[in-house]
């Protein structure tokens, strides 16, 4: 350990403090009990809510929070994911509602067109799904692009899709 290192908690700005897994936690958590209790229509007020709560946090981290929560914007507020909206088995019961349209474009690329503000909630769940076929996804407003390794690959990804969002 380096001499000084000791004194680093003296004089780092607040600003410096590290968080663990476990304010991340309860950070998201109060990021869903504020979006069932309020209306929050932009991140700087999701922010602003949550510094008054106590936590330390930038627009940029409320930013990831929502996109890893699966949080989706409707109707000019952020909505919480349904609570049914889980992990396991890449259950998207909860998401099928925003998949409008599914395309191939070219051997390896796919295109999932959903509903304004839902692309990046759809694609979170089909990155966390962890299916072979996937290499990769990108996402937008409304268009996610889901990159797979050949023709093949893409033929069962758009199956899979076709059978999960009924598109």
């Amino acid at each position: 350990m380096h001499e000084y290192a000791q004194y680093a908690p003296l004089y780092a700005p607040a600003w410096a403090t590290v968080l663990t897994d476990t304010h991340q936690a309860e950070r998201r958590e109060a990021i869903i009990r504020l979006l069932r209790e309020k209306v929050v229509r932009r991140q700087q007020d999701l922010v602003r809510l949550l510094k008054k709560e106590g936590y330390l946090v930038t627009q940029s981290s409320v930013s990831r929070d929502l996109r890893d929560l699966c949080v989706l914007k409707s109707s000019g507020r952020y909505v919480p994911p349904p609570e049914e909206l889980t992990r396991a088995n890449g259950n998207f019961s909860a998401l099928t509602q925003f998949v409008r349209d599914i395309r191939v474009a070219g051997p390896s690329l796919t295109v999932v067109k959903t509903t304004i503000g839902a692309a990046q909630s759809v694609a979170v769940a089909i990155d966390r799904a962890d299916w072979p076929e996937v290499v990769g996804t990108i996402s937008g407003d409304d268009t996610i692009f889901i990159a797979t390794r050949d023709a093949r690959a893409q033929s069962e990804l758009v199956d899979r899709l076709r059978n999960v969002f009924g598109s």
